[in-house]
């Protein structure tokens, strides 16, 4: 049996603006309050799991456990077919540099794999997540979501966050970042997983 979620705050374990800002407007028909991590001073534990959900349950309980209210985590990656699905679990990781994160520098990393791999195209991708929400008792929920779509290049569009500028939904001929936010949220891996929460843990 599904645990419900029964407050009026929800901690998303995170340090993403982009992301934080998707959860904001993905919780605000429910009413609830949505607090960041970088907000509340949290540092970012390390991920050490070689999967979606091992990562996700490492930030949605360390969250909790830093201040004691319910928290939202989920990792996310791209998985571009032809490179065996990497970057997928280490799609961040892509981006590190010594001054923040670059996804600029990560999608143009991809490309060059793709294209030292003679890739055919269409380059199938995917975005995949997971969501784990935690309780202080240590209990915890977890749903999944993914979306099929494709590798474009050049990079497309200003909004969105990640590689949202090189990812074409299927059926779609706009990347992520050519949409409103909106309109992202509908298709989006983020807004399946979303989408199966409520279902699970709010409705």
């Amino acid at each position: 049996m599904s645990r419900k979620f029964e407050g009026d705050r929800i901690l998303i374990a995170t340090h993403n603006a982009g992301k934080l800002e998707e959860m904001r407007e993905l919780f605000a028909p429910l009413g609830i309050t949505v607090v960041g991590a970088k907000e509340l001073g949290l540092e970012e534990p390390e991920e050490t799991e070689d999967n979606f959900i091992g990562n996700a349950r490492i930030k949605a309980h360390a969250a909790v456990q830093a201040t004691g209210l319910p928290a939202l985590a989920d990792d996310s990656g791209i998985e571009v077919a032809a490179l065996n699905n990497a970057p997928g679990v280490y799609t961040a990781n892509w981006a590190e540099t010594p001054d923040g994160r670059d996804f600029d520098m990560a999608m143009q990393k991809t490309h060059d794999l793709l294209e030292k791999a003679n890739a055919p195209h269409p380059r199938a991708a995917r975005f995949c997540t997971t969501f784990v929400l935690a309780w202080p008792d240590g209990h915890d929920e977890v749903v999944e979501g993914s979306v099929e779509g494709t590798f474009v290049w050049p990079m497309r569009g200003k909004t969105g966050h990640g590689y949202d500028p090189i990812f074409q939904p299927s059926g779609e001929t706009r990347t992520f970042a050519e949409m409103t936010h909106d309109e992202k949220n509908a298709l989006s891996h983020r807004g399946n997983a979303f989408t199966k929460l409520l279902a699970q843990c709010f409705d």
